[in-house]
C-alpha cells in the first residue's frame, strides 16, 4: 500500500509542477503577444513615415525640375496636375 501512496504523491507532485510550468509559459506567451503587437504598430508607423517622406521627396524633385528649366506654363501646370492626381491616389490608398 505504501508503494501506491508514494506513486500517487509522485503523480500529484508532477502534476503540480506541470501546472506551474503551464502558468509560467502562459505568462511568457502573453508577454510575447504584447511585444509582437507593439512591433507591428511600430512597423505600421514606420511605413506611414516612409510614405510621407517619399511624397515629400517627389514634391521636392518636382520643385527642382520646375525651378531649373524654362518650360512653358502649360507644361508646368500639366506636371502639377499629374502630381496632384498621384497624391490623391496615395491618399485614397492610405485611407484603406
Amino acid at each position: 500500500m505504501s508503494s501506491v501512496a508514494d506513486q500517487l504523491n509522485n503523480v500529484l507532485q508532477k502534476t503540480a509542477r506541470l501546472i506551474e510550468l503551464c502558468s509560467a509559459l502562459q505568462e511568457e506567451n502573453d508577454l510575447l503577444k504584447l511585444e509582437n503587437q507593439q512591433t507591428k504598430e511600430a512597423l505600421n508607423a514606420a511605413k506611414i513615415k516612409h510614405t510621407d517622406l517619399d511624397e515629400k521627396l517627389r514634391v521636392l524633385k518636382l520643385a527642382k525640375s520646375i525651378e531649373g528649366t524654362s518650360e512653358k506654363t502649360l507644361d508646368i501646370k500639366q506636371k502639377i496636375n499629374e502630381f496632384v492626381r498621384e497624391i490623391d491616389k496615395c491618399v485614397v490608398l492610405l485611407k484603406k
